[in-house]
């Protein structure tokens, strides 16, 4: 265990973080809605109902959805742009390892199976990362739309107005006011990494490069 914990404590410490704030989220989220729906003299909801209504699906979708975007779009571009002096940068001008073709490895034990069998699964494998997160960040948008048009449809029962459908969320003005006061600060902050990274440092760090490093070194 000991072991285990040394060879993968990021990760574990990243999922423990985020398992505590969700179910911080849950019983906050919980009490909150307890109070709208008491202001409104409407029933309670339980607690493991809860997670089904649209006050939680609609808050915890948009926001893994601009993360999954930021992590996509940060894959993705970090792939074919490069910004000199950063860290997080491939070098400009430079044989990079990441732009390795993968076939040449074909012989090493220890690469991936992929990597021996090659073809189409190779070239799948070879863009698996973003694949996947695009593909989190499309789900997570699809689950906010629908979280945010049964949130929608919830108040609208409490004033007896009518219900609307997914395509009607996915037009409305508050729908997109969501999604892009959560971008946007998603690509701000990665555009701050990128350019902090040239000139500032955190010792013992992967995401900075050496202390001692130039300004104008890229990569790590």
């Amino acid at each position: 265990m000991h072991r285990f914990l040394r060879d993968n404590g990021l990760s574990v410490a990243l999922f423990g973080l985020f398992l505590v704030s969700i179910v911080g989220q849950v019983l906050a989220g919980w009490r909150a809605l307890a109070e709208e729906l008491r202001l409104h003299a409407q029933p309670h909801v339980g607690f493991l109902d809860y997670l089904t209504t649209g006050h939680f699906l609609s808050a915890t979708f948009e926001n893994w959805e601009s993360e999954f975007l930021q992590m996509s779009v940060y894959v993705l571009l970090t792939a074919i742009l490069v910004q000199k002096g950063s860290s997080e940068s491939k070098k400009p001008g430079e044989a990079n390892p990441e732009d390795e073709a993968p076939e040449r490895r074909r012989g090493d034990p220890d690469a991936p199976w992929p990597v021996h069998r090659g073809g189409l699964l190779l070239r799948l494998y070879s863009h698996s990362l973003s694949i996947a997160l695009v593909t989190l960040f499309v789900m997570s948008f699809v689950l906010h739309l629908a979280g945010s048009t049964r949130r929608s449809n919830e108040e609208a029962a409490w004033h007896h107005q009518p219900i609307r459908t997914m395509g009607e969320t996915l037009v409305d003005p508050e729908f997109w006011y969501e999604s892009f006061q959560n971008w946007q600060s998603e690509f701000l902050s990665m555009g701050v990494l990128v350019v902090l990274g040239i000139y500032l440092r955190e010792r013992g760090s992967p995401e900075s490069k050496p202390v001692a490093a130039p300004n104008r070194q890229t990569g790590d």
